[in-house]
C-alpha cells in the first residue's frame, strides 16, 4: 500500500488526505510554549472551569461487549477504528504515510508485544478493516519512530533493554533482514505493582539527534545507574558517547521535540498521599535536573522529599539544586502518556494546543486522570475527550488513553490500552 489516505462520508470529514506531516517534530517554535515563565497562574488541581470544552457524549460499543458514553466537543464525532487487539500504545506516522501502533500485550514484563500497521482505510465508517503485523515477539515495545540516516530510511523499536532499526522501504510489511542494535539499556527493577520497573522507553529526533527516556527502577530510590531516569542523546545509529540530556525525570512516558525545545510528560513518585505529587508537563533542557527522587511539585511549589534527602546524606550523596516549577501540574496519580501538540487544525478550539492522555490512576477509586485534556496558555488543563470513568471500581473504568496523533485538520486518533482500542475523532462541517 502507497501513502495512506483517509477518505471518510457521512458526518465524517470528507477526504482528510494523510496523516498529518511532522506531528512529533516541528520546524516553527509555538507561540503558546514560547514564553512559559512569564505571566503564570497558580493551578488548584482541578480541571480548568474558565476554559471548559462543551462536550457531548456519543454511546461506544465494543465487540468485546464493554458499553461506554464519550463525550468529545460539541460538533465532534468519534468511534472506534479498529478494536481486538491488546495493549495499544503509542502512534506513528510512517515515511509513506502510513499509521504504526505498538502493543505491549499486557502490563506484565514479556516478550509478546508487537508493532502494528493499520490498513484499508473505510471511508464509509471511519474504520480500518484490518490490521498486518510488522514485528512480534518484543520485549515491552512502547514506541517505534522513523529517521532517514545517510539516505536510508529506518524504523526503530523501542524495547526495555533495547534499542533497535531496521531498514524501511515504502509498503514494507514486516521487519527483514538483520537490526541494527543502537542503544542497550537497564532492564530490570521493582516489580510494577510496587511502583518501579518504568519498562517503557520513549523515542524522538531533533537536529540528527536521537534521545531516549529511560525510566527509574523503583517509585523512589538512590540509583546505582545514572541512565536511569534520565533522557539520554546519541547520534542516529548509536555511534559516538551517549550523553545525559536530563535527568531527575522519574518516568517520562511523552517526549516530544515542539521547535527547539523538548517537551515530555512525567509521573510522580507514589506513597505521599493521595494529592501529592503532581504529574507533570514540562520543557526540559540540557544538563538540567528535574527533581526525582530529592523533590516534587505540588500546586505550583516544589518541595524537599525529606525521606530521600535524609537517605542521600547518610550515604553521602551529593542533593542537586531545586528544579523549576514545571509549565503544568496535573492532579496527582493522573499518568500522563503521550501528547501532540496541534498545528494547521482548523479549530482554533485545539488549534495551537497540546492535548494529552491522561492514562489514570492505578486506584480507580482515586478518580484521576481517564480523559484526553487541552492544556490552556496559563498551564492549566480541560477535557477534550472525558467519559473512560464512571465510578469508583475497576470494573467502572471503560478504558485508558495512552497515546494522540494528529490525523489532519479535521481529525486525530487516540489509543485506549485497557481494551486495545484504536478511535478516530473528526470535527464535523
Amino acid at each position: 500500500m502507497g501513502a495512506l489516505t483517509l477518505a471518510a462520508c457521512g458526518t465524517a470529514p470528507e477526504t482528510p488526505s494523510h496523516l498529518a506531516p511532522q506531528t512529533r517534530s516541528h520546524a516553527a517554535d509555538p507561540a503558546v510554549f514560547s514564553e512559559p515563565d512569564t505571566e503564570r497562574v497558580a493551578t488548584t488541581q482541578v480541571y480548568d472551569h474558565d476554559a471548559a470544552i462543551e462536550l457531548e457524549p456519543h454511546p461506544i460499543h465494543l465487540q468485546k461487549g464493554v458499553d461506554l458514553s464519550l463525550s468529545v466537543p460539541k460538533g465532534y464525532g468519534i468511534n472506534v477504528a479498529f478494536e481486538g487487539l491488546r495493549r495499544l500504545r503509542f502512534l506513528t506516522k510512517s515515511p509513506d504515510g502510513r499509521l504504526f501502533a505498538t502493543d505491549m500485550f499486557n502490563t506484565s514484563d514479556n516478550r509478546r508485544g508487537r508493532v502494528y500497521i493499520f490498513e484499508d482505510w473505510d471511508s464509509a465508517g471511519g474504520q480500518f478493516r484490518r490490521v498486518i503485523m510488522y514485528k512480534d515477539s518484543l520485549h515491552n515495545p512502547n514506541q517505534v519512530a522513523f529517521y532517514k540516516d545517510e539516505g536510508q530510511d529506518y524504523i526503530y523499536v523501542a524495547e526495555t533493554g533495547v534499542l533497535t532499526r531496521w531498514r524501511y522501504h515504502a509498503g514494507d510489511t514486516t521487519a527483514s533482514g538483520k537490526p541494527d542494535t543502537v542503544a542497550t539499556f537497564p532492564d530490570y527493577g521493582l516489580s510494577y505493582k510496587y511502583g518501579g520497573w518504568h519498562l517503557t522507553r520513549s523515542l524522538a529526533f531533533h537536529n540528527e539527534k536521537l534521545y531516549v527516556s529511560v525510566g527509574s527502577s523503583c517509585n523512589a530510590c538512590i540509583e546505582k545507574e545514572d541512565v536511569r531516569a534520565s533522557i539520554v542523546e546519541m547520534n542516529p545509529d548509536g555511534s559516538g558517547k551517549q550523553l545525559l540530556y536530563a535527568t531527575g525525570l522519574r518516568n517520562s512516558v511523552g517526549i516530544q521535540w515542539v521547535g527547539d525545545k523538548l517537551w515530555v510528560t512525567s509521573m510522580g513518585r507514589d506513597l505521599l498521599g493521595p494529592d501529592k505529587p503532581e504529574d507533570l508537563f514540562q520543557e526540559v533542557r540540557r544538563g538540567e535536573y528535574y527533581g526525582w527522587p530529592y523533590y516534587f511539585q505540588y500546586q505550583d511549589s516544589v518541595y524537599a522529599d525529606t525521606a530521600m534527602q535524609r537517605m542521600a546524606r547518610d550515604q553521602q550523596v551529593r542533593i542537586p539544586a531545586k528544579p523549576p516549577v514545571a509549565w503544568c501540574g496535573f492532579r496527582a496519580h493522573s499518568a500522563p502518556l503521550g501528547f501532540a501538540w496541534f498545528r494547521g487544525f482548523g479549530d482554533s478550539l485545539l488549534n495551537d494546543h497540546a492535548l494529552v492522555c491522561l492514562h489514570g490512576s492505578t486506584t480507580v477509586a482515586r478518580q484521576r486522570g481517564n480523559a484526553i485534556v487541552r492544556i490552556t496558555r496559563q498551564g492549566s488543563y480541560a477535557p477534550v475527550v472525558d467519559g473512560f470513568l464512571d465510578g469508583r471500581t475497576s470494573a467502572d473504568r471503560k478504558g485508558r488513553p495512552c497515546d494522540v496523533l494528529q490525523a489532519d485538520s479535521r481529525s486525530f486518533f487516540f489509543t485506549d490500552d485497557l481494551n486495545g482500542v484504536l478511535y478516530y475523532v473528526w470535527k464535523e462541517k
